[in-house]
């Protein structure tokens, strides 16, 4: 019995250096967990025709990543960002979601801007169970089929056409006291849906449609559609269309006599100063109803705004860089709430949350849907000028 208690410290003795090596790797795994970057991928229209909103999107969200990861991360670890390019094209943007899934093993994405691209997505991250949180799309389908339309892991964070339709027919019929609109739209999902969601709402005003009309987003010709607008009896032209498309629009309806004649009601931009500097006598009283602009008054917003412009050279962030850097908060917050980056516990504390954002209070309804104020845009005198604004909530019982 002597000889074996002698020899027992010698043998925890010979198995002391693996228990402290065991220890060191445990150790170490546990912090390398805590310091690993939690990945986000950021799918957007990097090139092609809608790249604008694709640089304007990834460096909205790149301004918050980098401000979250100065402030301490979140769950002490850093926020990375993966870039996904769209192209806006639906098969694309399905592409870079598979490879973000299946090779960088992302769980949490934002995007798309283009709506087409993002209802083609929705159906590949259901599969995977991969939080998709959009930041720019307005197609109304994406919302009837989220939430308890089927879609358990997609979210918005973006207001819907359905909700601008309305508000804009609203204060174009009571507020300037027009009945008859010529359509011309862009010939997408977004321009396609936000007329057929104008169309929903023209009886309960007492409004008509004069004529429709849809372009191509590389078109640049639009002489032959105003021209049959100008003799029609339109008294504004509702158009929900592209911001590059909107300028070459308002130069060719100046030069068609029509300055100071339709106003322009919807969505394209029209509050960019670039835009309103190509047709000013076009533009001044056109109505647009946006989800944010720069001249918004709030204090974050305005901050934000003189930060994106300290990061970018004084450039001008538009409403997709602004979405962005929002929507990376609120996923940030959301992931602090959970306590872990576990999709599936980020997915629940998201259908709950209670955001102050820069545009007020964020909470999802049942279709996980953002219940958002948008803003009643006019332009006066060459500026935009705020007329009002709505949070409407979408009924999804007469759709």
């Amino acid at each position: 019995m002597a000889q074996q208690s002698a020899r027992q410290p010698a043998h925890r003795r010979s198995r002391l250096p693996l228990i402290i090596g065991m220890s060191l790797t445990i150790m170490s795994a546990v912090l390398s967990a805590a310091e690993a970057p939690v990945k986000v991928g950021v799918i957007a229209p990097l090139s092609g025709v809608n790249s604008r909103y694709g640089a304007f999107a990834t460096k909205g969200a790149q301004l918050a990543a980098r401000q979250i990861n100065e402030a301490g991360g979140v769950l002490s670890r850093p926020i990375e960002l993966l870039l996904g390019d769209s192209q806006c094209v639906p098969a694309e943007g399905v592409s870079a979601t598979q490879r973000m899934i299946n090779f960088e093993h992302i769980s949490m994405i934002i995007g798309d801007a283009c709506s087409s691209v993002t209802m083609a997505m929705q159906p590949v991250v259901e599969d995977a169970g991969v939080l998709l949180l959009n930041a720019a799309s307005s197609n109304p389908q994406i919302t009837y089929k989220a939430g308890v339309g089927g879609y358990r892991w997609s979210f918005r964070n973006y207001p819907t056409d359905e909700s601008r339709a309305a508000i804009a027919l609203q204060y174009a019929v009571q507020k300037r006291g027009f009945t008859r609109f010529a359509v011309l739209a862009v010939d997408s999902d977004y321009g396609r849906g936000a007329i057929d969601f104008t169309r929903k709402y023209l009886a309960s005003f007492g409004a008509t449609l004069t004529s429709e009309d849809y372009y191509k987003e590389t078109e640049t010709d639009f002489r032959p559609v105003l021209t049959k607008i100008k003799y029609s009896d339109a008294q504004a032209i509702i158009t929900y269309g592209q911001a590059d498309s909107t300028p070459i629009i308002a130069r060719q309806m100046n030069e068609s006599a029509l300055g100071g004649k339709l106003p322009l009601i919807g969505n394209g931009e029209f509050t960019s100063p670039t835009t309103i500097a190509a047709a000013p006598k076009v533009l001044n009283g056109s109505v647009e109803v946006t989800a944010w602009l720069p001249e918004w008054q709030s204090a974050g917003s305005l901050q934000f705004v003189k930060d994106y412009q300290q990061a970018y050279g004084g450039e001008l962030p538009n409403v997709h860089a602004f979405f962005h850097w929002e929507t990376l908060r609120l996923l940030a917050q959301a992931i602090r709430q959970a306590g872990t980056v576990d999709p599936v516990a980020v997915r629940d504390t998201l259908a709950t949350i209670h955001y102050a954002s820069a545009m007020g209070e964020v909470v999802f309804d049942d279709h996980h849907q953002a219940v958002l104020p948008m803003a009643l845009v006019e332009i006066e005198a060459n500026r935009p000028v705020i007329k009002a604004t709505m949070a409407p909530k979408i009924d999804y019982a007469a759709h």
